[in-house]
């Protein structure tokens, strides 16, 4: 009986392990774009506005409340005027009312809570802000699928393409290599109501903020990291100048 246990955990730690290669495996491409990150408050503060209108509907980000907003200069007033529409407070999480069970059947799977995505999406092909500046810019026109869109970097995913207003219609032409993979070139069909760079600076937006959403603290770690590293440069001078002083009467 103890054996059969052992057995059990070891496939189960197998599987584990084994998870972030077969999540990736769905993907289609992962030739990720550098994403241009920002910590201008004013591209955090549109990418909040991007985040709030287009992404909340479906997704939560539930390690976040809206109060947290104001370390990117918005007030309690102009979060309550721009980013709350169903009665929530200042103070609230980022959630949705949508129920996971509901949103499965509609969408095939739930929608992630994305609260930490540009952290979990980072891999050896690149960060997670690359990932997401790469994914959101590549959705293709696909009457295949339930949504009429599909995506050259996560190849049938569940989620519509909801910029499509912003961004327009593209469509794929698709060649396929002899070792079976497939190279997509994307045309822009049908513009949208942003020109392709203002669409790409409005998604590099949305992806910044949701870099500084996964971690809020980050700018004051790494202030605090660079002061920490001076004051050791400063005490290993100290700590050097007295080992010479100690030692130097020493043959």
């Amino acid at each position: 009986m103890r054996i059969d246990v052992i057995k059990t955990l070891k496939r189960l730690a197998a599987v584990a392990l084994l998870a972030p290669t077969l999540a990736f495996s769905a993907e289609v491409a992962l030739n990720l774009d550098k994403a241009p990150v920002s910590r201008d408050p004013v591209a955090l503060q549109n990418g909040a506005k991007l985040f709030v209108n287009y992404c909340l509907n479906c997704h939560s980000a539930s390690f976040v409340r809206y109060n947290t907003l104001e370390q990117i200069g918005l007030d309690e007033q102009q979060i309550r005027d721009n980013l709350l529409f169903t009665g929530e407070r200042v103070g609230d999480l980022m959630k949705i009312a949508m129920r996971p069970a509901e949103s499965k059947v509609w969408f095939g799977t739930a929608p992630p809570d994305l609260a930490l995505v540009a952290r979990q999406r980072a891999s050896g092909y690149g960060s997670g802000a690359d990932w997401l500046y790469t994914y959101l810019r590549q959705f293709y026109r696909d009457p295949e699928r339930p949504s009429g869109f599909n995506n050259v970097v996560f190849e049938n995913v569940g989620m519509p393409h909801v910029f499509w207003e912003l961004q327009g219609d593209q469509i794929a032409h698709v060649t396929e290599n002899p070792d079976g993979t497939k190279n997509y070139r994307l045309e822009l069909a049908k513009p949208g109501k942003l020109s392709p760079e203002a669409y790409d600076k409005a998604v590099a937006d949305l992806v910044s903020f949701m870099v500084w959403m996964a971690e809020p603290v980050a700018a004051k770690r790494e202030t605090i990291g660079m002061y920490v590293l001076i004051f050791l440069a400063g005490l290993f001078v100290l700590t050097y100048a007295l080992k010479k002083n100690y030692w130097k009467d020493i043959h």
